[in-house]
């Protein structure tokens, strides 16, 4: 059974850093997108960004570059986001999501399986 599991949230100062990762079970992410999405209170889920493990090509929204990283750990089977520079605004619950193929890569409604979430808070 395909599983993912999310850590490394938690509360972190406005400029500081967290990692999260993104634990997959039950499969290997060689040939599967990983995203990793965010959702605020009363908001939509948005895509953060996503690698494609075939190419290793990832994508970012503009929101976040610059400041995340996103990478891949085949050997642990876990996907990372490294977060640099927070902001408020970053504040949210973090998801990943897997799914074997993306045109987009960063909307939520093409992944079909998911993560429990990682709660991200900014705040001094």
């Amino acid at each position: 059974q395909l599983q993912l599991v999310e850590s490394g949230g938690g509360l972190v100062q406005p400029g500081g850093s967290l990692r999260l990762s993104c634990a997959a079970s039950g499969f290997t992410l060689d040939y599967y997108v990983i995203g990793w999405f965010r959702q605020a209170p009363g908001k939509e889920r948005e895509g953060v960004s996503c690698i494609i493990s075939t190419s290793g090509r990832t994508l970012y929204a503009d929101s976040v570059k610059g400041r995340f990283t996103i990478s891949r750990d085949n050997a642990k089977n876990t996907v990372y986001l490294q977060m640099n520079s927070l902001k408020p605004e970053d504040t949210a619950v973090y998801f990943c999501g897997a799914t074997r193929w993306v045109a987009d890569g960063l909307g939520a409604y093409e992944y079909d399986n998911w993560g429990q979430g990682t709660q991200v808070t900014v705040s001094s």
